[in-house]
């Protein structure tokens, strides 16, 4: 784990209280795996305020440049909203398990289906699938379109099926809704949301190679405060730390 001071090059609202913040830095270079994430102090130097954990987007290696995006939904990521380009976050990473690449067969085709906040880690990701050689398509799910972003950097990738819960833009739905029309060719799956998702994701996939991954407050991100713990049936202890064992695991290794 290494600590590192990036510089803020842009932070900005792209959908409905969800941002895009642009931090330039030589840790950039150690941010190679899709699915870690960075824990990201949101105050003042003298905040009481604990990091949060922000998946990593995106990566820029030649500008030293990582993408961050977050919803501004409670105090700290409220604060950390306000921030201007110019001022320096301190931040620790890149943490826990990422996404498995290299045992997945070049000629599979991944589907990736992301719910809300756990869209952006699905950007990184799809970019390594298509480098690696696979077909790459995606489901994403929004509340509504004032909700939704980053649709047509998927759609540069691969194709791109969207849902919305109240029916404002692509399907009427849940991103389950939209499964059937493209797992016939028996896809590995990647899903990063909420657990409820992640649950009807797995049902649906029955029988599917899979990966997913949860979305957790955390306390400390390295694994020594247990504030993430999820219980497991697979493994001796009864529980995995997220922040740690994680934040990426097999489908079926965790309980919903």
């Amino acid at each position: 784990m290494k600590k590192h001071l990036l510089s803020i090059t842009s932070n900005t609202e792209i959908a409905r209280n969800i941002f895009e913040m642009k931090l330039t830095g030589p840790g950039t270079a150690t941010m190679t795996v899709p699915g870690q994430f960075l824990h990201v102090s949101v105050g003042k130097h003298t905040s009481k305020l604990l990091r949060r954990p922000l998946s990593i987007c995106d990566v820029d290696f030649e500008k030293e440049e990582v993408t961050l995006l977050y919803r501004a939904q409670g105090e700290g990521t409220k604060q950390l909203s306000q921030k201007q380009p110019g001022e320096i976050v301190d931040v620790l990473g890149p943490l826990g398990n990422g996404f498995f690449l290299e045992t997945i067969d070049d000629s599979k085709t991944a589907l990736l289906i992301g719910g809300g906040i756990g869209v952006p880690p699905l950007y990184y990701l799809g970019k390594k699938l298509r480098e690696k050689g696979l077909k790459v398509k995606f489901i994403l799910g929004y509340q509504s379109l004032e909700d939704s972003f980053y649709i047509e950097q998927f759609q540069e990738i691969g194709e791109t099926i969207v849902t919305t819960v109240d029916g404002s833009f692509g399907i009427k739905g849940f991103v389950t809704d939209a499964m059937d029309q493209l797992t016939s060719d028996e896809p590995v799956i990647y899903s990063v949301g909420p657990a409820v998702m992640l649950k009807a994701v797995e049902q649906k996939a029955a029988g599917l190679n899979g990966f997913i991954s949860l979305e957790e407050r955390m306390g400390c991100g390295i694994g020594a405060c247990f504030a993430c713990v999820c219980p497991t049936e697979n493994r001796q202890s009864g529980y995995v730390k997220i922040c740690n064992d994680g934040p990426v695991f097999k489908m079926g290794e965790v309980v919903l």
